[in-house]
């Protein structure tokens, strides 16, 4: 890949080619980026799917409210749908989530996927 490697922080909003791959016919979508910086820094990053607020719900699903800080034109969601990618594949940086959205990920995480033992 010729492309430099994007390294983003936890809770930016990146775009990424959907599926994966470089080339001219995938699309670019908005992802939020999950994982810490010392993880990003070794040249991947965990990443959540965003989608548009006309898809279906699913568990864990958080609606983006403030759009203007998070890049974004559209009503939009956070979907618990969680990749791995390298940065190298990270089109651009286009904003970054809203302190209160990303505490309401953050929550949502928590209780969908490490949920405390009982």
């Amino acid at each position: 890949m010729k492309r430099p490697s994007v390294t983003s922080e936890p809770g930016d909003i990146v775009v990424v080619p959907f599926p994966f791959v470089e080339r001219a016919g995938a699309r670019r979508r908005p992802a939020l980026v999950l994982s810490a910086r010392s993880f990003n820094d070794a040249g991947h990053a965990v990443l959540a799917m965003i989608t548009t607020s006309s898809h279906a719900d699913w568990p864990g699903d958080v609606m983006i409210t403030d759009l203007q800080a998070a890049g974004l034109r559209v009503e939009c969601r956070v979907r618990l749908k969680l990749f791995t990618l390298d940065n190298r594949l990270i089109v651009r940086r286009i904003g970054r989530l809203a302190r209160v959205d990303l505490g309401l990920v953050s929550a949502s995480l928590l209780r969908h996927l490490m949920p405390r033992a009982t």
